[in-house]
């Protein structure tokens, strides 16, 4: 068994997209995924799986378009992605809440970070399929987007991702 962590786009963000984790648990243990658990209301599902990733991600896709009425990006990672993408943060000494990191579906495009045009004091830094920020006066004052080219992503900040190791990594509630 696999263990993966689906990091949903658009859920529960801004009044749209809402699902309620509780929702979003039964829908995973309706598809076979064992062990499923949530955490906070932002479209964060654990869960582990015989499949492959590749069937998994589209099984997820496809109830949850079905589900929510339009399409839904999921980015999805086994525990030991999670632990190497927090071991490869560019940026260690800064305040966690203040780093986030985009989770991409696929391997970042070449050229994009050409593209990017930062209008403050944010620090970029690519991963292989994640983008690195550290945003020096928080996320919310930002004015720092994304090229289009990069496709479909969401973020989490630090906190999140390392809770979020932490829940894959401990052993399954029975």
């Amino acid at each position: 068994m696999t263990v993966y962590v689906a990091l949903l786009r658009a859920i529960n963000v801004g009044g749209t997209g809402i699902l309620p984790m509780t929702e979003l648990a039964a829908l995973c243990s309706g598809l076979g995924f064992n062990h499923v658990r949530t955490y906070i209301q932002s479209g964060n599902v654990i869960f582990d799986s015989p499949l492959g990733k590749d069937a998994v991600h589209q099984a997820l896709e496809q109830a949850l378009s079905k589900k929510m009425g339009n399409p839904v990006d999921v980015m999805l990672r086994t525990t030991a992605e999670l632990g190497a993408i927090l071991k490869a943060n560019p940026f260690p000494a800064a305040e966690p809440s203040k780093v986030s990191v985009c989770f991409c579906n696929g391997n970042l495009p070449k050229g994009w970070l050409e593209l990017l045009r930062i209008p403050g004091s944010e620090e970029v830094q690519p991963g292989k399929k994640e983008i690195y920020i550290h945003y020096p006066e928080g996320m919310g004052k930002s004015k720092l987007k994304l090229p289009s080219s990069t496709g479909a992503a969401t973020a989490r900040n630090i906190n999140t991702v390392t809770k979020l190791l932490a829940l894959a990594a401990a052993p399954p509630l029975t």
